[in-house]
């Protein structure tokens, strides 16, 4: 076969154009595999891209790296399936939806139908742990919502009834029940101050928020402002500190951890401070603070 014959070459050729071990840059993450692997699935996108002979078509980083403008994150199990064309997923995956999407983009109908949801007999979603909520696979959400149904049949039972107020605010109690937890906020922060005048003082530089805690709370408490890039694959009980915010307004983030019910109850902070020039008198104050809230 003529790429067995080619693929051991270090450089590319004019009948081969590309080299054994290329890197990739997909989305700003860097991967660095070999080119039989990008080819194993004849029609695939990458198959089309990297069995072309005009690789100047192709468009590349500011380090020569072919580039792709698509999740660089999820491309990890696309590169994964395109070496044994096996699916493997962590438990409790919560970005089977947005894969299968990249699956369809990537042109690999065999992974696409792997991330297909799947129907039980009776047409509803089946057992698969990588299908369901983050926030169901949780025991204390199991429990909310246990209560919650037994308020709404105590409800109905004695609507009408003298009772009623009193049914009323029990079940608007019990659906208001919360998790206890903590959760962590830190940032690293900075300001330049003058020797003259603080007029001259370059205030509060927040350059990003971290969070710490436990999975499950912090979407809860922060939402669609979470980003999670960076411990994607994080299930909903088990505690990360590489999740930070979108913004950096620690107010902001304040603001958020009180509507959801929280209270801080401790906080620490170490600073120190440098000269910005060597030829002026500016400093540089930077400091990494944490705040520590607790619901119950």
């Amino acid at each position: 076969m003529a790429l067995a014959d080619t693929a051991g070459c270090a450089k590319p050729s004019e009948d081969f154009p590309f080299p054994e071990i290329i890197e990739l840059n997909v989305g700003g993450q860097v991967y660095i595999t070999r080119h039989p692997t990008l080819v194993s699935v004849p029609g695939s996108l990458l198959w089309e891209m990297f069995t072309q002979k005009n690789v100047r078509s192709l468009a590349r980083d500011s380090k020569g790296r072919f580039f792709v403008d698509r999740d660089g994150f999820l491309f990890r199990y696309i590169l994964d399936y395109m070496r044994d064309q096996q699916l493997v997923l962590p438990d409790h995956f919560p970005e089977r939806s947005r894969l299968q999407r990249e699956a369809e983009y990537f042109m690999l109908p065999e992974l696409v139908k792997m991330l297909a949801p799947k129907l039980s007999k009776q047409n509803s979603l089946g057992d698969d742990p990588c299908q369901s909520d983050p926030e169901e696979l949780s025991p204390n959400a199991d429990a909310t919502r246990n209560m919650t149904s037994a308020s709404a049949t105590l409800t109905s039972s004695m609507a009408g009834g003298p009772g009623g107020v009193v049914t009323s605010s029990v079940g608007a109690a019990s659906t208001d029940v919360r998790r206890a937890g903590f959760i962590t906020i830190g940032y690293r922060g900075s300001y330049t101050l003058g020797r003259d005048s603080q007029t001259d003082a370059k205030f509060r530089r927040v350059a990003r928020i971290m969070v710490c805690g436990k999975t499950s709370l912090a979407k809860e408490v922060f939402g669609d402002t979470l980003n999670e890039s960076r411990d994607p694959d994080r299930p909903p009980e088990r505690y990360t500190s590489r999740y930070y915010l979108k913004f950096t307004f620690l107010e902001q983030a304040f603001d958020k951890l009180a509507d959801a019910g929280f209270h801080m109850v401790a906080c620490n902070s170490t600073g120190t401070c440098a000269f910005a020039h060597d030829q002026t008198d500016d400093r540089i104050w930077t400091s990494y603070t944490e705040y520590v809230f607790y619901r119950e």
